[in-house]
């Protein structure tokens, strides 16, 4: 007789008003309850049943949940081989700012698979160990509101952006990409509350300012490559935690890792993206 894999549960603390969730459960995961909060997630392997508004759920891979704030619902594994998930908490006032004081979004059948939605949660639904930059949350959190907004049909209105707040955050983000940063020194650089320069940004520049940043990152840390500065060395130099963290971000910008990238480039006969030794950022001593 195959042996029951056993349940599990990880979480993290609150940030900012966000906590996440990872479990795996072969049987009953809980009795009926409520949160205070979004509880958004997406089923990893299996089936999860629940119950919400009356009616009984599945959630299955490819899926998001989303279930709205203080609505009872439920969970167990809808099949002999239990369930994995993920979820994130997040408090409903930081989606009402993100969406400009707009009533919260309310998705009637808890479950949705339009790809606006999957494609937004994916930043915030990642392993409970992986720690998430705040500036990455907020971005995240802005996606996610407007995603929801969009798939339940809430009309937004036209919003008017800041052209010179938004060009500020730009160079405030591109004078500062080899330390950490937190949301309010970009909101004081930029004169504009974070999630007004989140919708800024999206309109001016077509992304986030933590995407901006990154790709920024990204863009010294491959002149420091072919310059041949030590990944590892590039990694610190550039803003990321270690040379993991620049790893990962390179493979989801450009689909290889920098060895590869790397390779590639002095086959080329490529041997620096910057003219100016200068423009990288100083190594730390």
């Amino acid at each position: 007789m195959k042996k029951a894999r056993p349940d599990w549960v990880r979480c993290t603390q609150p940030v900012d008003g966000v906590e996440r969730l990872e479990a795996f459960f072969g049987g009953k995961a809980y009795a009926m309850h409520r949160h205070d909060t979004y509880a958004i997630g997406a089923t990893l392997a299996g089936v999860q049943n629940f119950r919400y508004r009356r009616s009984l759920r599945n959630g299955l891979p490819g899926n998001v949940m989303v279930l709205h704030p203080d609505e009872p619902h439920d969970g167990q594994a809808g099949t002999e081989q239990g369930f994995g998930y993920r979820m994130v908490y997040v408090e409903p006032a930081l989606v009402q700012q993100a969406l400009g004081g707009r009533p919260l979004p309310f998705l009637e059948s808890g479950i949705s698979a339009d790809p606006r939605l999957v494609a937004a949660t994916q930043a915030l639904l990642r392993q409970a160990g992986h720690a998430i930059d705040p500036l990455e949350q907020h971005g995240a959190i802005a996606e996610v509101a407007r995603a929801l907004a969009a798939v339940t049909g809430m009309p937004m209105p036209a919003r008017k952006g800041d052209f010179a707040a938004a060009c500020r955050a730009r160079d405030y983000l591109r004078a500062s990409i080899g330390r950490h940063m937190g949301l309010a020194e970009l909101e004081a650089a930029a004169g504009r509350d974070g999630w007004s320069l989140s919708h800024d940004f999206r309109m001016f520049f077509g992304t986030s300012p933590y995407r901006y940043l990154t790709m920024r990152r990204l863009d010294a840390a491959r002149g420091m490559l072919l310059g041949g500065v030590p990944l590892v060395h590039a990694a610190v130099a550039t803003g990321f935690a270690d040379q993991s963290h620049l790893t990962r971000h390179f493979v989801k910008a450009y689909g290889q890792t920098p060895g590869r990238w790397l390779r590639y480039m002095r086959d080329a006969g490529m041997h620096s993206l910057h003219t100016n030794v200068q423009d990288w950022p100083r190594l730390p001593a």
